[in-house]
């Protein structure tokens, strides 16, 4: 059945049940911009699956089955109720090991791979010309996103522009690079980062740093985008994966030299 206000609670459950660090606001963030699915036991939720649409494209998220009905087949049944609420060109999602058969038998390719960095650090003094944003810079952003993603995340970034504050670095012709931090789980997570260089990603991404030292941090970046390493060199060692998987053709870049997306906003929304 569709997932209401009222099943948030066990919702929670069953992903602290899985070792996830969402909170009660994190579900509500996702749920805000998706269509969500539910099984009930009784009054027990035993499964969540969540489909969320970007134009084109769409992410399939929050895919959780109690584990005492794992492999009876519910995991797919609900899976495919989400998915059925939508028709874009591709789907995309960031798989555990647990999940990755379910998804290959719904068609699902693995396409790269998500490094998961979180800790405390002890940074004081940002690095480079990163400062933060006004709200007047939000449709730049979206449309920088629109470039480097080639999906339309407006309805995610109407929704980061409530809870996020978001670093910028200004060109001259306009922003070049932008990243956004907002509380999630044990502390914040500073995601998503779209920047035309490495060393962009990172100017913009000290920042946040500095303004955060002494919290807990997570960033979720694609393993072939040169960010782990820096990450790991500043306190925020790897602490997990995931695996990129993707159904149907994506569309490529309309352009040459279009920015790149260097940190996820989470692994459920890309």
């Amino acid at each position: 059945m569709p997932m209401q206000t009222s099943h948030l609670t066990e919702a929670m459950r069953l992903s602290g049940d899985a070792g996830w660090p969402h909170r009660r606001e994190d579900w509500e963030f996702v749920c805000a911009i998706s269509r969500g699915f539910v099984a009930l036991a009784g009054e027990r939720v035993v499964a969540t699956a969540l489909a969320t649409p970007f134009g084109s494209a769409a992410m399939v998220n929050l895919v959780i089955v109690d584990p005492p009905l794992r492999g009876r087949g519910l995991g797919r049944e609900i899976m495919t109720r989400a998915m059925a609420t939508l028709d874009p060109g591709s789907w995309h999602l960031v798989a555990t090991e647990e999940g990755l058969p379910l998804y290959e038998k719904l068609g699902f390719r693995t396409v790269g791979r998500i490094a998961q960095h979180q800790g405390v650090i002890d940074v004081t003094d940002p690095a480079g010309d990163a400062v933060w944003a006004t709200p007047a810079d939000l449709p730049a952003l979206i449309e920088m996103d629109r470039e480097a993603t080639m999906m339309d995340r407006t309805s995610l970034f109407l929704a980061l522009a409530r809870q996020a504050r978001f670093t910028v670095l200004r060109g001259p012709v306009g922003i070049a690079g932008f990243a956004a931090v907002r509380p999630f789980g044990k502390g914040r997570v500073i995601g998503p980062v779209v920047a035309g260089s490495l060393s962009e990603a990172q100017e913009l991404i000290s920042l946040v740093m500095s303004d955060h030292a002494g919290e807990f941090l997570r960033v979720d970046t694609a393993a072939d985008t040169g960010l782990g390493p820096w990450l790991g060199a500043c306190g925020l060692p790897e602490t997990g994966h995931g695996l990129i998987m993707q159904k149907g053709a994506a569309p490529g870049p309309e352009k040459i030299n279009t920015p790149m997306v260097y940190a996820l906003a989470s692994q459920a929304l890309g």
